[in-house]
């Protein structure tokens, strides 16, 4: 991929961002790639500008190692994060260093549809087991979410918009029923640095549930999108810097009932309202960086019910506070100490015609002190080990633990080879909802995964690199929602059965020649349960070419092995096993810079029309393209 696509000073922040191998997550400070014992992926701000007109959802779906489930149907679904055969619940999402979640979900995970991509400098996944230096959540993985920064010039402008269609295998149209605008400005004046953003996204033209089985075409369903974020800063002097944020969200989205089931009624919005202050101090042997956030989420829907053949509304509200101090302390070259204190803070307030959760009852929080050592030897071995309290305000205290060495078998300017291993544990303690609700037990203990993994990272004279992890995760105390086949009476409890996942995750990168790029990627998961759209096998390919200066293409091949679901089935009361069928997709993206500053850019997803179901019963997105415009200064 080539930076040609962008101003001169962006291309200068691409070449120095391509120079400065260091990644944040493994330690959450600047760490050289060389001495991480774990294999970061990137999405760097070249991948972003290289494909405009994607999705946070749309860049991570190509990661190895990393399935989302419903990303391919209409805009607003429910959306499932896989990471190692885990589940939603077993990634923790970071933004610019601060958790976010949903207090009033079931599972409280995030909600990917909230942050627009926009807004975003880069995105490392981190995958494995990371509770020791990010608690609860962190059991299979992190998206870890690096928002843009301040230009170095006094102003800075963008603006992108893109129209594209909207429509399905069979309910093919041509209208432009996906429209997506942003705007951004930043800049630095002497010592204070500022950025803005405001973005807004509509589609239509896609009914939620598939239609296949009905005589008539069901009716669309709409999704209406707006984010914005502010970053106010103040850089003190060398040491010291300060920084406000804010953020925004909201969404409103219609849906249907159920599968293959239509609706003309049901409607649902989410907002959430994000805003804190951090701050970065270095000394002399070390770097201190304090963060403190408020969020505030409001979430609800309303739905038909048959039963009372009337509208049922439903009302969700969270708040959450995130604290957090974390020290990295130098003793030397070689000798880094890591140790934090997380302070976390939820409560929720549910309103249904089933019955409400009550805020002043279904709050907890949690303080947990960590600590990691960094070992980063000249000779080529390097060893993270790390420890973290989990001090819960309902189930009382949990401890994990991490043992992550490294060696670099060969480390000079041509060829790189290091093989590395693992082992951790990690928690996910229940949410207010499992605790707390009608169906809540307080008895709850949090789940436990204990993972090991090893696997090595290669490359070559810069225009290859290899790698392949092997992962092996077992699960225990997981919280299933369980009825008593005597009494009837359903509650939240913790399973006695031990689950298993294992599997093998493999990239290649090949740049043969200086405008020519293959991305390659294989996974493949083997779970001792397997009910929840985890393929067996995925692979990737991805060709980028420049074939002029200031022209980009890529072409983008996506294979999805048969998957393993369940759904309920209204006719009969009683849940249903399915196997999903395999299917491949061929996407297109083309970018070419008209003059200085404004750059057209097209794609076409799903060229073939492939007929397919992402999620059983629900739409799927057919051949589908899309044209845009970015323009920088």
């Amino acid at each position: 991929m080539t930076a040609n696509l962008v101003t001169a000073q962006e291309k200068q922040e691409l070449e120095v961002e391509q120079l400065d191998e260091v990644v944040l997550s493994d330690t959450k400070f600047e760490l050289k790639k060389e001495n991480s014992g774990k294999i970061i992926y990137k999405i760097t701000k070249k991948d972003i500008d290289n494909n405009p007109g994607k999705t946070v959802v749309d860049l991570l779906n190509n990661v190895a190692g990393v399935e989302i489930n419903g990303n391919n149907n209409a805009k607003g679904s429910t959306l499932g994060l896989y990471f190692r055969g885990g589940r939603s619940r077993q990634v923790a999402v970071m933004i610019d260093g601060v958790l976010v979640s949903d207090p009033t979900g079931i599972a409280s995970t995030f909600d990917l549809n909230l942050i627009d991509i926009n807004q975003i400098e880069s995105i490392e996944i981190l995958k494995g087991s990371s509770s020791t230096l990010y608690g609860s959540g962190a059991s299979t993985g992190v998206i870890n979410i690096k928002l843009k920064k301040s230009s170095k010039a006094p102003i800075a402008f963008n603006y992108s918009a893109s129209a594209g269609t909207n429509s399905t295998q069979n309910n093919r149209n041509s209208n432009f029923e996906d429209l997506n605008q942003s705007v951004g400005l930043r800049g630095t004046v002497d010592k204070f640095n500022y950025l803005a953003n405001y973005s807004v996204s509509k589609s239509d033209g896609i009914s939620a549930a598939s239609d296949k089985n009905s005589q008539t075409p069901f009716e669309t369903d709409a999704f209406l999108s707006n984010n914005g974020l502010l970053k106010l800063g103040y850089q003190f002097n060398d040491k010291f810097s300060l920084e406000f944020f804010g953020n925004y969200s909201q969404y409103d989205y219609d849906y249907d009932n159920d599968i293959y089931s239509d609706s003309e009624v049901n409607n649902g919005n989410q907002e959430q309202f994000q805003y804190g202050i951090k701050s970065n101090f270095k000394y002399n042997n070390g770097e201190l960086v304090a963060s403190f956030s408020l969020s505030d989420l409001e979430r609800g829907f309303d739905t038909y019910s048959s039963w009372t053949n009337s509208i049922d509304s439903y009302l969700y509200e969270g708040k959450s506070t995130f604290a957090e101090i974390v020290n990295k302390y130098n003793f030397n070259e070689e000798i880094h100490l890591i140790t934090g204190l997380n302070y976390q803070d939820f409560d929720n307030q549910t309103t249904t015609p089933f019955g409400n959760i009550e805020r002043d009852l279904a709050n907890f929080n949690t303080f947990d002190p960590y600590a990691s050592i960094i070992y980063t030897g000249k000779n080529g071995v390097n060893l993270n080990v790390g420890a973290r309290l989990n001090n819960h305000s309902e189930y009382g205290s949990h401890f994990v633990y991490n043992l992550n060495p490294s060696y670099n078998l060969i480390n000079n300017n041509n060829t790189k080879l290091k093989v590395l291993g693992s082992y951790s544990t990690a928690f996910i303690a229940p949410s207010t909802y499992q605790l707390f609700s009608a169906y809540g037990n307080l008895d709850l203990k949090p789940e436990e995964n204990k993972t090991i993994e090893f696997g090595f990272d290669s490359s070559f004279n810069k225009w290859l690199e290899a790698s392949s992890v092997f992962f092996y995760r077992e699960e225990e105390s997981k919280i299933v929602f369980v009825t008593d086949p005597v009494t009837f009476e359903s509650a939240y409890g913790n399973e006695l059965l031990t689950q298993n996942a294992k599997g093998v995750e493999t990239t290649l990168r090949l740049k043969p020649l200086e405008k020519l790029r293959f991305n390659l990627s294989h996974t493949y998961t083997n779970k001792s349960a397997d009910l929840d759209y985890i393929p067996k096998n995925k692979f990737i390919a991805n060709i980028t070419v420049t074939p002029f200066k200031n022209t980009f293409i890529g072409v983008n091949y996506k294979s999805v092995g048969d998957r393993t679901a369940t759904y309920y089935d209204p006719a009969t009361f009683t849940q249903v096993e399915t196997i999903m069928e395999s299917y491949s997709l061929v996407d297109f993206s083309a970018s070419h810079m008209l003059i200085e500053h404004l750059t057209v850019f097209a794609s076409l997803t799903n060229a073939f029309n492939e007929n397919y179901e992402d999620i059983y019963g629900y739409s799927t997105k057919g051949r589908n393209f899309k044209l845009g415009l970015r323009f920088n200064f």
